[in-house]
């Protein structure tokens, strides 16, 4: 699928998320976070809240665009970027928890696509043009990651064993830590916007190799984080199309909590 605009991108989510529910696809998991944000973006847009609204569409789309990409190259061959490889790899895996769902996701498509869409969207110097804006997305991520967290607490009652053991915060692992990671996504594509192709092409290579590194710690955690993984994993909701609509509805709820922005 290729979408023209945002709501080309919220619709290709919605169709995503709907088709998953139904049969029963983790792949549902990350695609009902992103509808939810692309949402939240669209409304900034109609708000008049980006220094220029037509941008953030054109920008949205860009980003869109890689995620459906990479999708529809895993279910065409399995093929893709290593990140989204990995991610996907694992959507069979009934032990890969809700939460390590959402990261590998968070993880290829800030790590790698946020750069090369903001890159495509501001090309050479009018990529610093960008810069408020791009800001801007940090406020909205963080008040959907809110809504999403609660979802995932009332799916997997053991997230919380995860402070206990010293680990991050259960909110902060569904950040994945953003904020630093939109930043370093932001330096890859100011990188990005002054290359020529064959550069562009190697720094691609380089970040998706480490992207897919990240996605492989996310994945398989050493020390006591596995143990309470698997204890999450054996109480958590098995049953994938609720998850789906339950993460789906978080911003729906009465109870979301909000953020800046």
């Amino acid at each position: 699928m290729a979408a023209e605009n945002i709501d080309d991108v919220v619709d290709g989510l919605a169709g995503i998320v709907r088709e998953a529910g139904r049969a029963g696809d983790r792949a549902g998991y990350f695609a009902a976070l992103y509808r939810q944000v692309t949402v939240e973006v669209r409304t900034a847009i109609h708000r008049g809240l980006f220094d220029d609204g037509a941008r953030m569409d054109r920008f949205d789309t860009h980003f869109g665009n890689r995620y459906f990409d990479a999708y529809d190259a895993w279910r065409r061959d399995r093929g893709g970027p290593r990140c989204w490889r990995e991610a996907f790899g694992l959507l069979d895996d009934a032990d890969t928890v809700i939460v390590q769902h959402l990261i590998l996701g968070v993880n290829a498509h800030i790590n790698l696509d946020l750069a090369v869409a903001a890159a495509r969207t501001g090309p050479g110097e009018a990529i610093h043009a960008l810069r408020r804006d791009f800001l801007l997305i940090n406020d909205i991520l963080a008040r959907v990651v809110l809504a999403v967290q609660d979802s995932v607490g009332a799916l997997s009652p053991f997230m919380s064993l995860l402070d206990r053991i010293g680990a991050r915060t259960d909110e902060r692992i569904l950040d994945f830590s953003i904020r630093q990671s939109r930043e370093e996504a932001w330096y890859n594509a100011v990188l990005l916007a002054g290359q020529d192709e064959e550069e562009r092409e190697a720094t691609l290579e380089r970040l998706d190799i480490r992207t897919a590194v990240l996605a492989r710690l996310a994945a398989r955690p050493s020390g006591l984080v596995r143990p309470a993984l698997q204890l999450i994993g054996a109480t958590e909701s098995d049953d994938v199309a609720a998850v789906i609509t339950h993460l789906d509805s978080a911003m729906a709820r009465p109870s979301a909590r909000q953020g800046p922005g």
